[in-house]
């Protein structure tokens, strides 16, 4: 049986970079008080990438997408599966990975959207690596894209500071020698109140409430000790002890959540790579950009294993470990 061994990496942020202090003195025209030392203290965000208006979530995930397959040196002609995970798409359908597809001039293989939220890539990547290990498919692209930015609601102080819009993608391919050597992916339905946006279109109007909402502690508490006992069964399927990890490459939601995570896991300050100052949530893009940024400037390395993990909406959770 094959491995599914990440051989590219790519990402793509939007150009318009707001600040906290731009983002306070924007919400104080209404009356919102916030400002970047409440933000930092709460979450570690200083910044986020915003997308322009009418800017897609196809366009971001196309451009890193575009990047990853450059990296890997493998043309978009040799892809027989695309996953986009991504919780804002272009539209009801066609599927955003379907209008990836075609900006990139492939044809011929799977293309479909896998909708977790925040645990998405994590999802998406277990996905692609069981049709690799099945034979179904060699050369794969996984991407995580939002624009979350059109989701929020930029009146509600507790959520819209702390998203950013972005992608990341990576290059799957068969290979003999060790890639992904775990998955473990989990849910739990009854949760969906802590972490929703409610809304839907039904005969040409929006029904419900369309914009995301949180309850802070509560994603906070079951973020921390889901993604702790994810990780546990994860190495133990994997028989990976967790001095022999690497790298964390946690979802990037909340650098109070990463730190706790990292003490309870027995892991380095060091060896946990965080992306969430300069680039805010980004949801199911936040683990692709934070490894495709670890890898570029030389910390992440090949023959390093690995663990990457994602939590979210839906209530969802889940952990891949990886040989680079």
């Amino acid at each position: 049986m094959p491995y599914a061994k990440i051989i590219g990496s790519g990402a793509y942020l939007p150009t318009r970079v707001v600040s906290n202090d731009e983002l306070a003195a924007d919400l104080a025209t209404r009356n919102i008080e916030t400002s970047d030392t409440w933000i930092v203290e709460r979450t570690g965000i200083r910044q986020r990438h915003i997308a322009d208006p009418g800017v897609t979530t196809s366009q971001l995930a196309t451009k890193a997408a575009q990047a990853a397959l450059e990296n890997a040196g493998v043309a978009a002609a040799d892809l027989d599966l695309i996953i986009v995970a991504t919780s804002t798409p272009d539209f009801v359908f066609p599927s955003t990975a379907c209008l990836v597809q075609a900006n990139l001039g492939a044809k011929g293989g799977a293309a479909f959207d896998v909708q977790a939220v925040c645990s998405g890539f994590v999802y998406a990547l277990a996905t692609a690596d069981a049709f690799i290990q099945a034979g179904r498919a060699k050369t794969a692209l996984v991407i995580g894209a939002e624009v979350f930015s059109s989701i929020l609601d930029w009146n509600d102080r507790s959520t819209c500071v702390l998203f950013g819009d972005g992608a990341g993608a990576v290059v799957l391919q068969a290979s003999e020698e060790p890639g992904i050597l775990a998955a473990q992916l989990n849910a739990d339905g009854s949760q969906m109140k802590i972490l929703c946006a409610a809304g839907n279109v039904a005969h040409g109007k929006v029904v419900g409430d369309p914009f995301l909402r949180m309850d802070g502690q509560a994603v906070f508490k079951l973020a921390v000790t889901s993604l702790t006992k994810s990780a546990l069964d994860v190495c133990e399927q994997a028989g990976v002890r967790f001095e022999d990890i690497d790298w964390l490459v946690p979802h990037q939601a909340n650098v109070r959540i990463i730190n706790f995570l990292g003490r309870r896991l027995n892991i380095a300050d060091d060896k946990v790579v965080i992306t969430v100052d300069s680039h805010a949530n980004t949801s199911a893009a936040s683990v692709p950009l934070a490894y495709d940024a670890a890898r570029r400037d030389g910390r992440i390395k090949t023959g390093d294993t690995v663990l990457m993990q994602g939590v979210g909406g839906g209530f969802t959770w889940g952990s891949v470990l990886v040989k680079i």
